[in-house]
C-alpha cells in the first residue's frame, strides 16, 4: 500500500473549518473520499514510527508523583545531582496548574497526595515556600487537610525523611511472606503490580530507616504543633472498623515480634525480590517496584555497586524521556508490545499487506518477545504450561492475558515465512490463555481468580486497586481472539460470552478497566461478540449502539473523562478524542452500523482532526492503570485507535465470518 502525502487526507475538516460549516454535514461520499484519505496519511505516519528492530512504542505519561519519587529516591540513596533534579523540576513546574495544584490527567482537579509530592521535589530543587507557585501550592494543601489527608504512600516517602513519623502509618509487617498460598492477606491474593511493591515495602516499614531532612515541611501541615490528629476507629462491626483494629494489632507485634523471625522474613522478601528482578534490571517493567526493591535491598546491606543494585539504578534511568526544552519525564511503564500489537492490527485493518516488510519485522520481534518459562500466575495454575506475551520489554515473570490476546490477533494477520513458528507460538499462546480463565468463566489481566475481598479493606493499600479480578475489556479480547481462532463454540468462549452479557450495564455500557472508561468497555465488547456469532441485532448489541449514539458529542466524536470512574454523571461524557471516537466507532462498526449518521460524524470527525503529518493530537488520559488512582496517557493510542476504525470504515471488518465458518 502506498500512502500519499498531497494534503488531500483531511480537506474534509479544513474546508468545513474555512467555510464556518461543521465537518459533520458532509455527504456519504464526501466522508468516505477522505476517510480513504486519512487512511493512508496515517498509514506513512505509522510506519515511519517503527523502530528499526520491529516494534513501535510511544511515551506513557502519567503525573509528577513518578517524577517526585524519582528524586525522593536519589536522595534517599546519596545519588541526587543537579542536573537531574533540574530537568525533573523542569517538568514538574510546566504541569503545575494556574491554582497552584498538581492533578493526575489533564484537565483533571487538583490532586493532594500529587501535590504534596510535585511541592516536595520542588523544595529538593531549590525552589522557596514563599516563592509564589509554592505558596500557592501549600495553601491548597492545608485547606485540603495538610499532609495528613494524603495517602499512605506519599507519608511513607516523607517519613524517609522524618517528615512524618512511622508509628503514625499502617503496619505491614514482613513476616507475610511466610503465609501460606491458602491463608487469606498472602502475597498471592494481591494482584502482581501489588505484591511486588508490598514486598519491598513491607522490610522499608519493618527498618524505618529515617534520613536526615533537608528542609522542614510545617507548611504543609494544617496544625504543625498537632500534625495528626487523632480520628475515631470506625465501628467494629464494619469492614474498615474490622481492618483499623488489625492494623492496631499489627503495630503492637512490632513491639514483640520475634527477631529470628523478622530477620529470616526480611532475608526470604530479600530472597523473593532478587528471583523477580528482569534481565534488563527491573522489577515487574514498571517503575514503583523497582523504586521499592532498590530501597529495600539497600537497606538490608546491597551496596549501589553490587550488580543487583547498578543494573536496577540503570534500568530506572531508561524510564526516563527527555524533552527538547530539556525537561526530563519519568515514565511509570513502557509499553512496547502492546503497542507494536495494536499497530500491526492498525495497519492490517487499514490495508497494508500481510506480507509487507514492516508487518513481517513486527511478527518476527512479537514472536522473539514469547514467554517460555513459569511466572507468579503459575501459583495457581502450576499445571499450565507457559505461552504468552508481557507488556513491556522484559516482564518474563508477568506475561499478561490482555497482551497475549492482542497479539495473537496481530500475528493472524501476518503472512510469516516461517509460518511454522508463528503458528507454534499462536498455540502455546491460546493454550495459556485458556488455563487462565478464572472460575467465574471470565478473564483478569495477570492471575486468575485473585478475587479475594480482603486486601483492599487494608489501611496500608489505599493506593488504587490491588487485586486483579476479571474485566469486561480483557475478557472480550480473549473471546475475540478464540473467536477468530475457531473457538466460537468452545467451552471457554460460550462462558465468557455469558459473563460479559451478565456485565452490561442497563444503559448499555460495559465497564473499561484498563482504558476510559464505559466508551473503552464497550468499544471492546462489541466487536467479540459479533466476533463470537452474536448478531448485530441482538438485544446487548442495540442496547450498547443506543447509547453510544445516545453520547455522542456534537463534533460528531466521542470523549469520556477520568471521573466518569467515581461520578456517575460524567459517563460517556468529556471532550472528544481521537482514540475514544475510535473505540466508539469499532463497536458500531461490528454491530453493522456501517451506513449510520453516527459513524458517519464519527469518522468525519476523525478525517477532519487529523494533522497534516497523519497523526491525531490527544492530550486527554484515556488510559487506566487504577481507575481514578493512576490514569495514563498512551501516546500512540491517539494513532493505532483511529487508524483502526478508519481501516475498518474503508475496507470492512477484519477476518470477517472467519469465526462462523470455523465453528
Amino acid at each position: 500500500m502506498t500512502a500519499t502525502t498531497d494534503g488531500s487526507a483531511g480537506s474534509l475538516g479544513s474546508k468545513a473549518a474555512s467555510a464556518g460549516v461543521p465537518a459533520t454535514t458532509a455527504t456519504a461520499g464526501e466522508v468516505r473520499a477522505a476517510a480513504e484519505q486519512a487512511t493512508l496519511r496515517g498509514v506513512e505516519h505509522l510506519l515511519g514510527r517503527q523502530d528499526a528492530a520491529g516494534w513501535w512504542k510511544g511515551d506513557l505519561e502519567t503525573n509528577v508523583t513518578m517524577d517526585a519519587e524519582d528524586l525522593l529516591l536519589r536522595q534517599f540513596l546519596g545519588i541526587r545531582d543537579a542536573h537531574t533534579t533540574e530537568a525533573a523540576a523542569l517538568f514538574i513546574r510546566g504541569e503545575q496548574r494556574a491554582d497552584g495544584t498538581w492533578a493526575t490527567f489533564h484537565g483533571g482537579p487538583g490532586e493532594l497526595s500529587a501535590t504534596i509530592e510535585a511541592y516536595v521535589a520542588l523544595r529538593l530543587a531549590g525552589d522557596a515556600p514563599e516563592d509564589e507557585h509554592m505558596a500557592r501550592a501549600s495553601a491548597w494543601v492545608r485547606e485540603q487537610g495538610g499532609i495528613a489527608a494524603s495517602r499512605v504512600f506519599t507519608r511513607i516517602w516523607l517519613a524517609l525523611f522524618g517528615w512524618w513519623k512511622w508509628d503514625d502509618l499502617p503496619e505491614m509487617p514482613p513476616e507475610v511472606i511466610f503465609f501460606p498460598k491458602w491463608l487469606p492477606l498472602n502475597v498471592y491474593d494481591f494482584g502482581c503490580w501489588a505484591r511486588q511493591t508490598i514486598v519491598p515495602l513491607t522490610v522499608v516499614g519493618a527498618i524505618r530507616p529515617v534520613r536526615p531532612a533537608p528542609f522542614p515541611l510545617d507548611e504543609l501541615h494544617t496544625d504543625a504543633a498537632d500534625p495528626n490528629p487523632a480520628k475515631p476507629l470506625a465501628k467494629v462491626a464494619s469492614w474498615d472498623g474490622a481492618f483499623q483494629r488489625l492494623d492496631k494489632a499489627l503495630h503492637a507485634y512490632r513491639a514483640f515480634a520475634p527477631r529470628r523471625l523478622r530477620r529470616a522474613a526480611m532475608r526470604a522478601a530479600s530472597r523473593w525480590i532478587i528471583e523477580r528482578q528482569e534481565n534488563d534490571g527491573c522489577w515487574g517493567g514498571i517503575q514503583p517496584p523497582a523504586v521499592y526493591s532498590l530501597m529495600a535491598l539497600h537497606l538490608l546491606g546491597y551496596d549501589l555497586k553490587h550488580p543487583v543494585m547498578s543494573a536496577g539504578l540503570a534500568s530506572l534511568d531508561r524510564f526516563a524521556v527527555w524533552r527538547e526544552d530539556g525537561a526530563r519525564m519519568i515514565e511509570a511503564c513502557q509499553s512496547p508490545v502492546w503497542d507494536t500489537c495494536l499497530a500491526t492490527i492498525a495497519l492490517a485493518d487499514a490495508g497494508v499487506a500481510a506480507d509487507h516488510p514492516a508487518m513481517v519485522k513486527a511478527a518476527s520481534w512479537m514472536i522473539d518477545e514469547e514467554i517460555a518459562r513459569p511466572g507468579d500466575w503459575s501459583v495457581r495454575r502450576p499445571s499450565l504450561a507457559p505461552g504468552g506475551w508481557a507488556f513491556e520489554f522484559h516482564n518474563d515473570n508477568y506475561p499478561d492475558i490482555d497482551d497475549t490476546a492482542e497479539v495473537i490477533l496481530a500475528l493472524r494477520r501476518v503472512n510469516h515465512p516461517d509460518g511454522g513458528k508463528l503458528e507454534d507460538a499462536v498455540s502455546r499462546g491460546t493454550r495459556w490463555t485458556l488455563g487462565m480463565q478464572s472460575k467465574n468463566g471470565a478473564w483478569a489481566a495477570f492471575d486468575a481468580d485473585n478475587m479475594s475481598p480482603f486486601p483492599n479493606r487494608l489501611p496500608f493499600c489505599d493506593f488504587g486497586e490491588v487485586i486483579d479480578p476479571p474485566s469486561a475489556d480483557v475478557t472480550a479480547h480473549v473471546v475475540e481472539m478464540l473467536a477468530y481462532e475457531g473457538k466460537s463454540h468452545h467451552p471457554a468462549t460460550r462462558r465468557g460470552v455469558e459473563w460479559l452479557l451478565a456485565e452490561q450495564e442497563t444503559f448499555g455500557g460495559w465497564f473499561g478497566r484498563w482504558g476510559t472508561n464505559f466508551v473503552y468497555g464497550t468499544g471492546c465488547v462489541v466487536p467479540a461478540l459479533t466476533a463470537a456469532g452474536l448478531p448485530g441485532t441482538h438485544p446487548a448489541v442495540r442496547r450498547a449502539v443506543t447509547w453510544l449514539e445516545s453520547v455522542q458529542n456534537e463534533d460528531g466524536g466521542w470523549g469520556e473523562d477520568q471521573r466518569s470512574y467515581t461520578d456517575e454523571k460524567w459517563i460517556g461524557q468529556g471532550a472528544s478524542t481521537a482514540s475514544q471516537t475510535a473505540w466508539a466507532l469499532l463497536a458500531l462498526l461490528a454491530a453493522g452500523e456501517r451506513e449510520s449518521a453516527a459513524v458517519e460524524r464519527g469518522i468525519a470527525f476523525l478525517a477532519s482532526t487529523q494533522l497534516e503529518d497523519g497523526s491525531w493530537d490527544e492530550p486527554y488520559f484515556t488510559g487506566t492503570g487504577f481507575p481514578w488512582d493512576f490514569s495514563i496517557n498512551y501516546h500512540l493510542y491517539r494513532q493505532v485507535f483511529p487508524l483502526t476504525a478508519l481501516g475498518r470504515y474503508v475496507h470492512g471488518e477484519p477476518l470477517a465470518g472467519r469465526a462462523l465458518q470455523a465453528g
